[in-house]
């Protein structure tokens, strides 16, 4: 799911007046989110590949701290962490280096990884995935990967890093994660362009994690992607009731089948 960069807002006043409701609290810390775009930054879900987890429209906060290679110090002062199976991550497209896409990280380095019959299998366990959704229809290399070969090419050289990727990293049936890569894939399984079309995910590419959805708004794709007139004029008359208010300040979570660990 490629994700759109919004524009940072202005930085936070040294000296903020005191805030005497949950509302200018909110406020002030979207600010200083928004405002601090090298530890945070605001991004927008513009397809449904991550369906039902995170809806088109839906606006987050990254956290870009959390898989920063730590320092000396900073190491004991900073959550920093490492991306595990399960995480929702946001990443620079290993393909194309032009968008930045957000999936879920399915394998980590060393993970034998097989889907059959739409189910994946994790170093030979079943993975407990409540959050996908499915369609009814079957395709062979989409629902029991690695067998066959992709339906889907965007791009040559979306094709090309799928195809190294079953070349070099297939054994026996199974996808082996090399070291310094993920495995990521939608949660809206069968309409997600991911690892299985593109390849692994490196681990320079992994920008951070989403945190928390400060707004959504119910637009089409087309608009999320280029904020265009249209746009503009929907959101003057129907912002209010095109917002989805139940999922204003919502965090977001990711889900660990520790039973594989």
């Amino acid at each position: 799911m490629a994700i759109t960069t919004t524009k940072p807002a202005a930085q936070l006043p040294a000296e903020p007046r005191q805030r005497n409701s949950i509302a200018e609290w909110t406020i002030t810390i979207l600010i200083l989110l928004f405002g601090t775009s090298t530890i945070a930054q605001p991004f927008v879900i513009p397809t449904s590949s991550m369906h039902n987890t995170l809806l088109t429209g839906d606006h987050l906060i990254v956290d870009k701290l959390a898989y920063a290679p730590p320092g000396a110090v900073s190491k004991y002062l900073l959550p920093y962490e490492d991306v595990q199976r399960g995480d929702i991550i946001v990443f620079l497209h290993p393909a194309t280096l032009k968008e930045d896409l957000v999936k879920r990280c399915i394998g980590i380095p060393g993970d034998r990884i097989k889907m059959y019959n739409k189910q994946v299998y994790i170093n030979g366990q079943l993975l407990e995935e409540p959050y996908v959704i499915h369609r009814n229809d079957f395709l062979l290399y989409r629902d029991n990967f690695p067998q066959g070969q992709p339906e889907f090419t965007e791009d040559p050289k979306m094709a090309e890093r799928a195809a190294q990727m079953l070349r070099d990293d297939v054994v026996n049936g199974e996808l082996v994660v090399p070291p310094g890569n993920y495995f990521a894939m939608g949660d809206n399984r069968d309409n997600s362009l991911d690892s299985r079309y593109w390849g692994l995910v490196p681990r320079d590419n992994i920008i951070g994690k989403p945190l928390i959805i400060f707004w959504s708004y119910d637009a089409p794709t087309e608009d999320l992607l280029e904020y265009n007139l249209h746009h503009v004029f929907d959101l003057a008359t129907h912002f209010f009731t095109k917002t989805r208010w139940n999922r204003t300040l919502k965090l977001i979570r990711g889900y660990h089948d520790y039973s594989l660990n």
